[in-house]
């Protein structure tokens, strides 16, 4: 690969930092575009998700969306750039390389599940996990994404998108397909379908997939009509191709709604190792096979970087819709895949961001490299500067600091301050030429304060191994809070002062091997694991190595969110304590809930449309509701009995007998019939809710029998 020799000066080094020769054309990612098509993309889902959950669309109008989406707009969207295709642009490598990695993975993922499930259901949770980890959300979220990223660099990369989707949909899903019908066909108690019945279905779903079907036409036209639209047709495609990307956003977004209800805590690790297989497993395998496999021609252009981090990125794209939808068809495996969509969706978010961001270190121009890594410091330490305040004050409140080992951990957290704090005043006193001693001050309080949060995370795994009184604990505080600053002060006695902007050797080769001993303090705490081995690995890569290298570079940048992250790591264990915090919280909550409750159920005056909803109800279809959720169901409450249902049992029948559209619409005719007096909840706490733990019971009119006299006489 042709590169330019380019290095940058960062801890008293010249780093190579070989950037691409081709890069003077422009960057590879226009990352600056990647945050506003991320907002744009997952605003959209917002949009659709809260239209969702709030019923101003319901789930029959959802369905409707979803169809003019994946029968109308997406087979028009294919057809157009199947026909416009240029195959002489394609690296066929790439795709060799999306092939063999979502074979990997559709292997592993179902052989391993084999092997693990239960016999019950292993074929159906072998095929759905499988397909779950190999198809993605290529068109609605993948689409928009690469064209914000490539299309002033490469816009080419665009085309993959209609390439690569059907090798799931022709080559992998009908595998999953086939393991599913023999699931069905192992449950069946008259097993209907041969061996040759069984393909026949799948090759018949396979051929029904619009996606497969307007391929396969648009291929056989990019040939007859000479890869070009006729005039008479092109504006009409355009109309529904371009509908496809906002709508079929939207749509997504309302599929989400309800979805993790059903996660459950069996789920949970089959649903972890799931993501981790989509959004970990398959990038980096993606990555490694057009490295490999892109040889040639194409290796010795920049065009082959660029290609590999397009395929990283590929393959961190979120799973489909539309494996709910399969799910669903078989009624197979629903919670799993339905939350797992859900959850890989908004997990891709961060970490596209945070992979373009990385994969573009390589290509930066090495002047601003040292800037751009304080620009990080700083940042950081601001957020976790906020963090800390507030971890501090619950400390405080708490009064816990008062016995062990929160006496250690609040010394922690103020040095997490003072770190925060100090690299916050360096990031403004080094533009100062002039101010050399308020550098040197506050590069004391500065990595005093560092050093001072690697002893103290190792005095935390020693405290229980101590026999001391509350005051001589305070005496070893003190001393142990002198040990740092001693080491810093030594450090600024024997050290040679360099002009670097970077705190992190502002005192030379000096700097570094004092790091060395402060970080080998901490490593017998086992609470912080990853820091010690980055800044260790961080000191040692820079003492013996002539030329570091680039990856030395990317791993400062792991370093510093490290370093002046910590915050965010104290938060998460103690700011959220249960007893100032998280209960308090809670019981406020509850009580506005049931004083909300409250006034729902006694309300001054009964609207029209309540009293219409209750008057339709009782009439028409009150007896046949009884019938059906209500006689085999018989309740002891303080010595009456009472025949009760569930609240989700009332909406699942409104929806059977088409009364309501969506669930949020039948648990809204629930809370009328309950403000009508036709029903109430058991112990009259509750309003309507759709919820299988909540008890109802009908309320008898004047001149109606009670429930259990007409269950007497039947």
């Amino acid at each position: 690969m042709e590169t330019a020799n380019s290095y940058v000066l960062i801890h008293g080094k010249n780093i190579s930092h070989n950037t691409l020769a081709g890069s003077a054309v422009g960057p590879h990612m226009s990352i600056d575009k990647l945050f506003p098509a991320l907002l744009e993309c997952f605003g959209i889902i917002l949009c659709g998700y809260i239209a969702g959950r709030a019923d101003i669309i319901t789930e029959s109008q959802a369905k409707g969306l979803g169809n003019f989406v994946s029968k109308f707009a997406l087979p028009a969207l294919l057809f157009k750039n199947m026909v416009l295709l240029d195959f002489g642009n394609v690296i066929w490598a790439f795709l060799w390389s999306v092939l063999v990695t979502k074979v990997t993975v559709f292997v592993l993922v179902c052989v391993l599940t084999l092997m693990v499930a239960s016999p019950e259901s292993r074929y159906s949770k072998a095929g759905l996990y499988a397909i779950f980890a190999t198809q993605s959300n290529d068109f609605a979220l993948g689409y928009p994404i690469v064209d914000a990223l490539y299309r002033s660099t490469y816009p080419e990369y665009l085309q993959y998108i209609y390439l690569v989707a059907p090798v799931s949909l022709m080559l992998l899903n009908p595998i999953g397909f086939a393991l599913c019908e023999v699931q069905r066909w192992r449950q069946a108690s008259h097993p209907q379908h041969s061996t040759a019945g069984i393909l026949g279905v799948v090759v018949l779903q396979v051929l029904k997939n619009p996606i497969v079907f307007m391929v396969i036409v648009g291929i056989i036209s990019h040939f007859a009509l000479g890869q070009r639209i006729p005039a008479v047709l092109s504006e009409f495609i355009d109309g529904l191709a371009n509908s496809f990307g906002g709508a079929a956003l939207f749509y997504l977004g309302l599929t989400m709604v309800g979805q993790l209800r059903k996660l459950t805590r069996d789920t949970g690790v089959a649903l972890i190792l799931l993501i981790t297989a989509k959004l970990l497993i398959m990038p980096l395998v993606c990555k490694d096979m057009v490295d490999i496999l892109d040889v040639g021609v194409n290796s010795t252009s920049a065009n082959h970087t660029s290609l590999s981090n397009f395929a990283f990125l590929y393959g961190v794209f979120p799973t489909a819709p539309s494996v709910a939808i399969y799910a669903g068809h078989y009624n197979m495996e629903l919670e799993v895949v339905t939350s797992g969509m859900v959850i890989s969706t908004f997990l891709s978010a961060p970490i596209m961001y945070v992979s373009a961001w990385l994969l573009t270190i390589p290509l930066m121009d090495p002047t601003p490299l040292v800037t751009e890594l304080e620009n990080v410091s700083f940042n950081i330490s601001i957020v976790s500067l906020v963090a800390l305040v507030w971890t501090i004050a619950v400390m405080l409140l708490s009064r816990k600091f008062n016995r062990l080992p929160h006496l250690f951990v609040l010394n922690l957290f103020l040095a997490q301050f003072l770190v925060c704090v100090s690299m916050i005043l360096w990031n403004f006193l080094v533009k100062q030429e002039d101010n050399l001693v308020g550098k040197i001050l506050t590069f004391t309080l500065l990595y005093g304060s560092l050093y001072s949060t690697y002893i103290w995370t190792g005095q935390m795994a020693l405290y229980r191994y101590m026999q001391f009184k509350y005051v001589e604990w305070l005496e070893y505080c003190f001393c142990v809070c002198r040990v740092p600053f001693l080491m810093v002060g030594g450090l600024l006695i024997s050290g040679e002062r360099t002009e670097t902007i970077d705190s992190a050797f502002f005192y030379g080769r000096a700097q570094v091997e004092t790091t060395i001993r402060s970080v080998l303090s901490q490593q017998r705490n086992k609470i912080l694991t990853v820091l010690p081995c980055l800044n260790l690995s961080s000191c040692l890569w820079w003492l013996f190595n002539k030329d570091p290298g680039r990856l030395y570079l990317e791993l400062q940048f792991f370093c510093a969110v490290a370093n002046y992250g910590q915050g965010f790591l104290s938060f998460g264990i103690f700011g959220l304590d249960r007893h100032l915090i998280i209960l308090p919280f809670k019981k406020r909550l509850l009580s506005l809930w049931q004083s909300r409750e409250t006034e729902d159920l006694s309300p001054s005056a009964v609207p029209e449309e309540v009293r219409l909803t209750c008057t339709q109800f009782v009439r028409y279809h009150k007896d046949q509701c009884v019938q059906d959720i209500v006689h085999t169901r018989r309740y002891e409450y303080q010595l009456s009995f009472f025949f009760v249902f569930r609240g989700c049992d009332l909406v699942d029948w409104l929806l059977e007998r088409g009364l309501c559209s969506g669930r949020i619409e039948a648990e809204i005719y629930g809370v009328r019939l309950q403000h009508g007096g036709v029903l109430d909840h058991l112990t009259g706490q509750h309003c309507f809710r759709d919820e299988p733990t909540l008890l109802y019971c009908f309320i008898p009119g004047k001149d109606e029998p009670k429930e259990e006299d007409k269950q007497d006489r039947r």
